[in-house]
C-alpha cells in the first residue's frame, strides 16, 4: 500500500468507477460514519455525566447565541471560536446534550478519516474494508476514556484535519472552492485554542510552496488575485472574530485575556525519555525502544531492498508485525489512563515511523509529519497535557508509514486479499469497541460504574433526555431545577462548577464567567465578577446559587444533603465565591444542598 506518494493515480491502471457506483460507495461510508457516531453515543457517551466540563463549551455557545460578545461580555483565556461552532448543537433537532455528543463523535470520526486520506493518498470512495475498519477503530481509540462532549481540542483537531483534507484536494485538482474551504477551516482552528496557532502558518507555507501555485508566481495579475482571495479565506474567521470584538470595544480585553493564562509548552511530552534516558528500558517507554529496533532493520531492508530480495521482503513483513505488536501493546498497557503516558509513547513511536519511512522510501512523508505536529499541538493543555484525544490517529499513522516502507511482493489473489483485509478491519473495530465500552462501563469520566448510573436526567430537563448518571449527581441536578423553579429570576448563576446548567435549564448567567476555575480567572476577572454583583444589587431580579458539594464528591456518588443551613460553608476556589456571597444583598435562600441569594423582580 502506497501511503505517502504525492498524487493519486490517474493513469491507465487506475480503476474506472461508474458514477452510480461512486454514489453507492460514498453512501455506504456515510452510513457507517453516522452509525458509529450514534451507536457510540447510545452505548458509551450518554452514560455518565459531570456538571463541570461536560457543559462548558455549550454554556459559552449559549451565551454567544444570545448575542453576547467574546472578551467583552465573556471572559475567556482562550478564543471562543468553539462557542460559535457549537451554536449548531442548538439547531439540530433532539435533546441538546445527546445531539451535542453525537456531533462531537462525528467530528472525531471525520478528523480520523481526513488524516487517513492524507496519509494514504487514497480517496474515501476507493477504500476497502481493511482501511475502513482500521479508521473506524482509530476513531474509537481517539475517544478512549474521554467523555463524549463538545470540547475545544476536538474542534481544533477536526478543523486541522478537514481543512488540510480540503486544501490538499483543491491543490491537487486545481479547484478553488475546496482549496479556499480548507483555508477557512485551517484559519479558524487557532480561534478554538491557542495551541493550534501553527496551523495557519503551515497552511500558508503549504499554499505558497505548492507546485500548482508557483506557476506564474510574482508575474501575472491573475496569480496575485488568486493569492489575495486565498489569503482572505485563510483569515476569514480572524476578520469575523476580531471585527466583532473590536466593534464592541473589547480588543484590549481580548489581548489581555488571551495572554494572561498559564502557558503550556509540551515539556512533559517532549521530555518523555530525554529527562531520563534510562526510562527507555522500563515500561511503558520501552515500547519505543522495541519499535525503534524494528524500525531500524526495516529501514535498512528498504534501503537495500534490491540486495535483500524475496527473503528480505518477508523479513520486512515480520518486522512490520513486530511494530504493530508494539503499537497494540502500548495501547493495551496504557489502560486509557493519562498517568500511564501511553499517548506520549505513541507520539514518539510515530516520530520513529516518520524517519523509517523517509529512509526507506527516500521521500519525506509530509502528511505523516502533519499528523505528528497535530499530536504535539493536541498535548498543549492545562488539564490533559498529553495527546490522548489523538491516540488512534497516532497509532494508525505509524502503522501505515511502516507498511509503506515495505519492499514490494507480489499481490495475493484478490479474493484472499479482500478476505484478509475484511477480517483485519473487523477485528480492529471489535477489539477497540470492546476496549472503549469496557473502560467506560468500569468507570465513566468523573462518574461511577455502568450499573450504578441509574438516574435518568431526562426526567429533570428535556435537554438532557437519555443521559444517565449516578444517584448523587442526579439528586444534585434535580436540586438545581427545584431552585430555579422555586425562586424565579431573570438572571441566574450557579457557582462555581456548573456551566451545564445555563443551556440545560435555559438560564441567563449575569457573570462574565461560566466556570470560575483558578486557571480560567485571567485579566480583571475578579474585579468584573464583583462589579457584576454590585449591578445585581442595584437592579434586582437575580438568583445566585452556591454549591456546598464538591465535584470530587459527586464523582463518587455523593453524599448530597437534602437540605443545608443558610450559613453552611460553600465550595470555593480562591475566595471569590465567598466574596460574592458577602457582597450580594438579596435574601438568603436554601434549596437542597444549595445556598442562594435571591432578589425577586421589583
Amino acid at each position: 500500500m502506497d501511503v505517502a506518494s504525492p498524487p493519486l493515480s490517474t493513469g491507465p491502471d487506475a480503476e474506472v468507477v461508474r458514477p452510480s457506483r461512486t454514489v453507492l460507495r460514498l453512501s455506504l461510508h456515510a452510513a457507517w460514519v453516522l452509525t458509529l457516531a450514534v451507536a457510540t453515543e447510545l452505548r458509551v457517551g450518554r452514560f455518565g455525566f459531570h456538571p463541570s466540563d461536560q457543559g462548558f463549551i455549550l454554556a459559552q455557545a449559549w451565551r454567544v447565541r444570545h448575542g453576547e460578545v467574546p472578551h467583552s461580555d465573556i471572559i475567556s483565556a482562550r478564543p471562543l471560536g468553539s462557542a460559535y461552532l457549537h451554536i449548531v448543537d442548538f439547531v439540530v433537532p433532539g435533546p441538546l446534550f445527546f445531539v451535542s455528543s453525537v456531533l462531537s463523535m462525528l467530528e472525531i470520526i471525520l478528523a480520523t478519516i481526513a488524516f487517513a486520506v492524507l496519509v494514504t493518498r487514497r480517496r474515501v470512495r476507493d477504500w476497502g474494508p481493511g482501511l475502513t475498519g482500521l479508521t473506524a477503530a482509530a476513531s474509537l481509540l481517539n475517544l478512549n476514556a474521554f467523555p463524549l462532549m463538545a470540547w475545544h481540542t476536538i474542534d481544533g483537531i477536526f478543523l486541522t484535519a478537514c481543512g488540510a483534507w480540503a486544501l490538499d484536494s483543491g491543490l491537487r485538482n486545481g479547484k478553488a472552492w475546496p482549496r479556499r474551504l480548507g483555508l477557512v477551516l485551517l484559519g479558524t482552528s487557532v480561534f478554538v485554542k491557542q495551541s493550534f496557532v501553527p496551523v495557519p502558518l503551515i497552511a500558508l507555507c503549504w499554499l505558497l510552496l505548492h507546485p500548482s501555485l508557483r506557476e506564474g508566481a510574482f508575474r501575472t495579475g491573475r496569480w496575485w488575485g488568486r493569492l489575495a482571495w486565498d489569503l482572505l479565506a485563510l483569515g476569514a474567521f480572524l476578520v469575523f472574530y476580531v471585527g466583532i470584538v473590536t466593534l464592541d470595544g473589547g480588543l484590549g480585553a481580548m489581548a489581555e485575556q488571551l495572554t494572561g493564562g498559564l502557558p503550556a509548552y509540551g515539556e512533559r511530552l517532549l521530555g518523555l525519555w530525554l529527562e531520563n534516558p534510562a526510562s527507555l528500558l522500563r515500561p511503558p517507554v520501552r515500547g519505543l525502544t522495541f519499535f525503534l529496533i524494528a524500525g531500524v532493520f526495516l529501514a535498512l531492508l528498504g534501503i537495500f531492498r534490491d540486495r535483500a530480495g524475496f527473503a528480505g521482503a518477508l523479513l520486512a513483513r515480520l518486522l512490520l508485525l513486530a511494530g504493530v505488536a508494539v503499537v497494540v501493546g502500548t495501547v493495551v498497557d496504557g489502560h486509557f489512563t493519562g498517568a500511564s503516558r501511553w499517548a506520549d509513547v505513541l507520539w514518539w513511536i510515530l516520530g520513529v515511523a516518520l524517519l523509517v519511512n523517509w529512509a526507506a522510501t527516500r521521500r519525506f512523508p509530509r502528511m505523516g509529519a502533519l499528523v505528528f505536529a497535530t499530536g504535539f499541538m493536541t498535548s498543549l493543555s492545562w488539564g490533559n497535557d498529553t495527546p490522548t484525544l489523538f491516540t488512534g490517529t497516532l497509532a494508525l499513522t505509524a502503522i501505515l508509514l511502516l507498511a509503506d516502507a515495505l519492499p514490494p511482493l507480489p499481490e495475493p489473489p484478490r479474493l484472499i486479499g479482500l478476505a484478509g483485509a475484511t477480517a483485519m478491519g473487523l477485528v480492529a473495530v471489535l477489539a477497540s469497541g470492546w476496549a472503549v465500552v469496557a473502560h467506560h462501563d468500569e468507570a465513566a469520566y468523573l462518574d461511577m460504574a455502568h450499573e450504578k448510573l441509574t438516574g435518568d436526567l431526562g426526567t429533570v430537563t428535556p435537554s438532557m433526555r437519555g443521559i444517565r448518571t449516578n444517584p448523587g449527581t442526579y439528586t444534585y441536578i434535580s436540586q438545581i431545577q427545584d431552585c430555579v423553579t422555586r425562586f424565579p429570576a431573570g438572571r441566574t448563576a450557579v457557582l462555581p462548577d456548573n456551566p451545564f446548567a445555563y443551556p440545560a435549564f435555559g438560564l441567563r448567567n449575569p457573570f462574565p464567567l461560566e466556570w470560575p476555575l483558578p486557571l480560567e480567572i485571567v485579566a480583571d476577572a475578579p474585579e468584573r465578577m464583583l462589579a457584576t454583583a454590585d449591578g445585581l444589587n442595584r437592579d434586582g431580579d437575580y438568583l445566585v446559587l452556591f454549591q456546598t458539594v464538591s465535584m470530587p464528591a459527586l464523582a463518587k456518588g455523593g453524599p448530597v444533603p437534602a437540605q443545608v443551613a443558610g450559613d453552611a460553608p460553600i465550595f470555593d476556589y480562591l475566595g471569590l465565591e465567598n466574596a460574592l456571597r458577602e457582597r450580594l444583598t438579596g435574601q438568603t435562600v436554601t434549596c437542597g444542598s444549595f445556598i442562594g441569594k435571591w432578589a425577586p423582580r421589583p
